[in-house]
């Protein structure tokens, strides 16, 4: 499970390196399409050109004794070349990003060719240094029309192609049929082409900025796509507004490119983790749960659901920037927590993931601290087997915060299990810290498993409430038994403290005035006029 993914906010739309990254999936499947129709018509030039040399041009009494075995063969490979890279581009199971790049190697590759063509025969004593368009500015220039791709990777592509007419002058040179003079007429000769280069960048820029527009135009549903707010490993989770109610929400969604990288079982695996995602979260009544609006496959085979947009930050992101808050706060966050658990263990369903970055404080309405609980992509479905959803020898959940249980693979888990992750998330809260500090996946899971954890008060050098202090560590024993028998009996355990503080709505109001202004979100210590995209995670 991918945890907190960076954001981007509305005004991240710069002509950059990242918006290439953002093209939607079939733009870029678009124009790996073109690329190899590109190829097709290339290699139809290639051979009509060689024969069109072979009748018309050698038929010239000056031309007859000219032997052309070197510049056929480099015809031939052409292509063949160009009609293999045509074949490739018809794949069904193609990264298109890997295409287009591969199309840049295709464009530096047949500049080459068409250097040492030209070049190849050039009569001694011919024009030495009279500028000129060739053959390859025009490919530099077409390919960054018809394929998009990175500006950078542009431009230094375009500057290799756009020296292949140089180095074949100085081959030329070499072999003896062509002086040219001073070496500086190779670049007074093609600077023209150079030029072109910059211009194929400026072309490239609009092209990828269109395509940026595309995404933000694209269509979910009644929903219009708004802004990235975050991006994992295997999705992205973007704001939305509704066409006709003007509602914004949140869209999470599955690229097809995010698919076909996996394997077979892996993207079998994912589809059905995000269906039953939306699926169990729809079924979900607690307003502690993050309500979900609607659920879809676009045309182009994106998967999405929509869900509420949440303003507010979560439970990682807060205590990073605040640090620790007061055990009455804490409290108040874990009883709404626990109402969000036990309507969907009632429901027979577990979270598994219950950590830090799941959690959103936020504001809803004039209500302030109202507390979310989002992410059941791990969810566990009680007597349902999981056919599909689980890969052998996978563990489910975070390490920093994973039940032992869950650790050990035990299928017989229940609700007390994400009441394990809830002590992580109270430890978190109150200490400022996490459980354990261990170093790398295998010893934070070893230790779940088999050191004690230190007291709260312990880590932060001066006491915590004890009553609340006894129910984190009892949350966070290693025996399930050991453990509240459910999430009721818990939120009856926190009903009954009475040396913790208090915690109104009227702190609540006047902390959020003061840290967070109306309209200002914070996304790891620094504030964003946008929801917090760490409020987001990604499948």
């Amino acid at each position: 499970m991918i945890g907190p993914c960076p954001g981007t906010t509305p005004s991240d739309l710069p002509t950059s390196r990242s918006q290439f990254r953002t093209l939607p999936y079939d733009v870029l499947k678009e124009a790996s399409h073109r690329l190899g129709i590109m190829s097709l018509v290339a290699s139809g030039l290639w051979a009509f050109g060689t024969l069109f040399y072979h009748v018309a041009v050698r038929s010239l009494p000056e031309h007859q004794n000219i032997s052309t075995h070197v510049t056929d063969a480099i015809a031939l490979i052409s292509v063949l070349l160009s009609l293999a890279l045509f074949f490739y581009t018809r794949r069904k199971d193609l990264n298109p990003k890997f295409v287009l790049n591969l199309g840049l190697v295709y464009m530096v590759l047949t500049a080459l060719a068409i250097g040492l063509v030209t070049h190849w025969h050039q009569p001694p004593g011919g024009r030495t240094a009279d500028p000129m368009i060739t053959w390859i500015g025009a490919v530099v220039l077409m390919s960054a029309a018809i394929v998009p791709n990175d500006p950078l990777k542009t431009l230094v592509a375009g500057l290799i192609a756009a020296s292949m007419n140089p180095i074949s002058m100085l081959i030329a040179r070499v072999r003896g049929v062509w002086d040219f003079g001073p070496v500086s007429n190779v670049l007074v000769k093609y600077y023209p082409d150079y030029m072109l280069v910059v211009v194929s960048v400026v072309i490239s820029l609009v092209v990828t900025k269109l395509g940026h527009s595309v995404a933000q135009a694209r269509e979910m549903g009644s929903y219009r796509l708004i802004s990235k707010l975050g991006k994992g490993g295997m999705g992205e989770v973007w704001r939305a507004r509704h066409r006709m109610l003007a509602r914004d929400a949140a869209i999470k969604l599955i690229q097809p490119e995010m698919l076909s990288r996996s394997t077979a079982q892996s993207a079998e695996m994912i589809r059905r983790r995000f269906e039953q995602e939306a699926k169990t979260t729809a079924t979900l009544r607690s307003p502690h749960t993050v309500a979900l609006y609607d659920y879809g496959v676009t045309e182009d085979g994106v998967f999405y659901y929509v869900m509420e947009l949440l303003d507010g930050v979560d439970l990682e992101t807060l205590v990073k920037r605040f640090g620790p808050l007061s055990p009455a706060r804490v409290v108040h966050i874990m009883k709404q927590m626990c109402r969000s658990l036990a309507d969907a263990h009632q429901r027979g369903m577990i979270h598994r993931d219950i950590k830090p970055t799941n959690v959103v404080l936020c504001r809803m309405g004039n209500e302030y601290d109202f507390t979310k609980v989002l992410d059941f992509g791990l969810v566990k479905v009680m007597d349902r087997q999981e056919v599909g959803m689980t890969v052998v020898g996978a563990m489910m959940g975070t390490p920093a915060h994973i039940a032992p249980e869950l650790a050990l693979g035990d299928p017989n888990i229940d609700g007390r299990t994400d009441l394990y992750g809830l002590g992580c998330v109270a430890y978190w809260l109150v200490a400022g810290r996490p459980v354990f500090e261990e170093k790398g996946t295998t010893a934070m899971t070893l230790a779940h498993l088999n050191k004690v954890p230190v007291r709260p008060s312990e880590k932060l050098g001066h006491d915590v409430p004890a009553a609340l202090e006894r129910v984190i560590m009892m949350c966070l024993s290693k025996e399930p038994s050991e453990r509240p028998a459910n999430a009721d009996s818990l939120l009856r355990m926190l009903n009954n403290l009475d040396d913790i503080g208090d915690w109104t709505a009227d702190d609540a109001e006047a902390w959020w005035r003061m840290n967070i202004p109306e309209g200002v979100a914070i996304e790891d210590g620094a504030p964003m006029l946008d929801p917090s995209p760490s409020a987001y995670s990604t499948v």
